[in-house]
């Protein structure tokens, strides 16, 4: 059996888009996914994605990690598959999609895919840091040099401390520029810095708010990481929750193609 692809990126998060509407292929297949992301002997990705059909949404989201497990809410993923769920035929003027951590909407346009993510509550501390959950969650951490971090290092310490090694957890360390930010993320589930993290720009973005004490009322962040630019749209609530929060930024197609899964292995 030869399984048919399309390679999506979203500001270099990368992912293996199928489409399972015929639910040819369990979503429990560990084994196969993370062939498919090994980067060597595989498709090469941060993740697999699968189209299915659900009643009352136009379509279903089920999303694996590099490590071939089901996971938490992808954000650059959640924008990819609107992306192509258009090449599959499904044409909406305002996406509703069912992903793990519940309903999204979502907005397509010529350059740029909008995701609408779940509400949030405000951030809590963890001594230097934020930690918050956007769909996935994320530890947030405000510094300076961010560029110059060994993010798998300094990560991995996060990601595999008492605190976090049982759940895991994904580790951003963000640098406020004055009006904008720049950050780097360290996935788990990839185990490895990734080029940009959907949940991870959100978490940042509202974390921001939280470090320089926003008031509250809506905000709109730009945010910057090593493979392109997001846009951030919320409401930060009086209660200290956030409302209408947006993710926007490119969603595109690379390459399609077929692979024998027996040759994966």
């Amino acid at each position: 059996m030869e399984i048919p692809f399309h390679k999506y990126q979203g500001t270099g998060n990368d992912f293996v888009m199928i489409d399972n509407r015929d639910l040819s292929i369990p979503r429990d297949s560990v084994s196969l996914f993370a062939a498919l992301c090994h980067r060597h002997l595989g498709v090469g990705a941060d993740g697999v994605i699968l189209l299915q059909e659900k009643e009352g949404f136009d379509f279903e989201m089920v999303y694996a990690n590099a490590d071939g497990r089901e996971s938490t809410m992808c954000g650059n993923g959640g924008r990819c598959i609107v992306r192509f769920a258009e090449a599959c035929g499904i044409v909406r003027e305002r996406y509703h999609f069912l992903a793990v951590d519940g309903m999204h909407e979502a907005m397509a346009y010529p350059d740029a895919v909008s995701l609408k993510m779940q509400h949030t509550a405000f951030p809590v501390r963890d001594g230097e840091a934020w930690v918050l959950n956007t769909g996935s969650p994320h530890w947030v951490r405000f510094t300076d040099g961010v560029g110059q971090l060994d993010m798998k290092k300094e990560g991995a310490a996060v990601r595999y401390s008492d605190t976090y090694n049982k759940e895991g957890i994904n580790v951003n360390f963000a640098e406020w520029l004055g009006d904008k930010l720049f950050m780097r993320t360290y996935e788990r589930g990839v185990e490895d810095e990734t080029l940009s993290c959907g949940t991870g720009v959100t978490a940042a973005a509202l974390s921001l708010a939280a470090e320089l004490h926003w008031p509250a009322g809506a905000h709109r962040i730009s945010v910057d990481t090593p493979g392109g630019t997001l846009r951030v749209h919320f409401t930060l609530e009086d209660d200290g929750s956030y409302r209408d929060i947006w993710l926007t930024g490119p969603a595109r197609h690379v390459y399609s193609g077929t692979i024998r899964p027996a040759g994966l292995y």
